[in-house]
């Protein structure tokens, strides 16, 4: 049984003589630890997907399940990564993650909470900045704070919407690794919202497209069968990782045209489409 599922799932926004469909109809499973890459075009409903399966909005009809419960509400099973970093700023780096670890752990000993903290610090690789504010941080220091928050809550499922998008393509690269090493030590269900081709084949066991908005669901789905560890160093000279971007691209395309045709007025954003080795700087494709 899928620990994550959606089933017929509808949901959208405004009054019935106005009302905006974000989804119809959609189905998805994700299996126990499985890393699923979720990507779309803007308007496709990624960040409200990620709202559902967090329990922040329940489906108009359908249902949201994970471990065959349905999700009825947010709760610390349920780790999210948004966009932007969502730090307390009074707050150092030891203190933005004891405060997640006091709201989950409440018979944790202040001893053995300190020990635990600090593991996370650690993880993530910003032992020394413990009582660093958020201000005192780089962006990706600051992410890395974030996911180390996350993680200390001890989720059953990771929910990661599009965090990585804002930063810079090195330090893009080197969370991007850091994430797969940590999902690699202590697995857990990943479900990552990106819209980029190259990193979902990199990071990711499966991906699924969403299909353009309104109304949209889930598309065919394509298994990432390269071997890990992956090294983003060689994979594009991989040619099974070619076949895939280049896979996965096409039926991209194909649904944005099919979209197009139905609704020529609509002007879609296209997700970045154009090949390049994993960590370097996108390319727009025009439009």
């Amino acid at each position: 049984m899928a620990f994550i599922k959606l089933k017929d799932v509808c949901f959208g926004f405004g009054p019935i003589s106005n009302r905006y469909e974000v989804f119809e109809n959609a189905n998805l499973s994700v299996e126990e630890n499985e890393f699923v890459a979720i990507i779309g075009f803007s308007g496709a409903g990624k960040s409200t997907l990620i709202s559902l399966l967090a329990g922040l909005q329940k489906p108009d009809t359908g249902m949201v399940m994970m471990d065959g419960r349905p999700i009825e509400e947010p709760g610390p099973d349920k780790g999210i990564m948004f966009q932007n970093y969502s730090l307390l700023p009074w707050l150092s780096v030891a203190g933005n993650i004891e405060l997640a670890v006091k709201q989950v752990f409440t018979e944790m000993q202040p001893n053995e909470r300190r020990d635990y903290v600090q593991n996370y610090i650690d993880l993530v690789s910003l032992t020394g900045s413990e009582y660093k504010k958020p201000h005192e941080l780089s962006g990706g220091m600051r992410q890395r704070l974030s996911l180390a928050r996350t993680l200390a809550m001890k989720p059953e499922v990771l929910l990661l919407d599009e965090p990585l998008s804002a930063l810079d393509a090195l330090t893009r690269a080197v969370l991007q690794d850091e994430i797969i090493r940590i999902w690699e030590e202590d697995r857990r269900t990943v479900v990552m919202i990106t819209n980029d081709v190259d990193e979902a084949v990199l990071m990711a066991d499966r991906i699924v497209p969403l299909t353009p908005g309104p109304a949209a669901s889930f598309g065919k789905s394509f298994p990432v069968t390269l071997e890990r560890p992956r090294n983003r160093a060689t994979l594009n000279f991989n040619p099974e990782f070619k076949k895939l971007r280049n896979e996965v691209t096409r039926y991209m395309l194909q649904i944005n045209d099919e979209a197009k045709a139905l609704s020529p007025a609509e002007d879609l954003s296209l997700p970045n489409l154009e090949p390049r080795m994993p960590g370097e700087l996108p390319v727009k494709s025009p439009v």
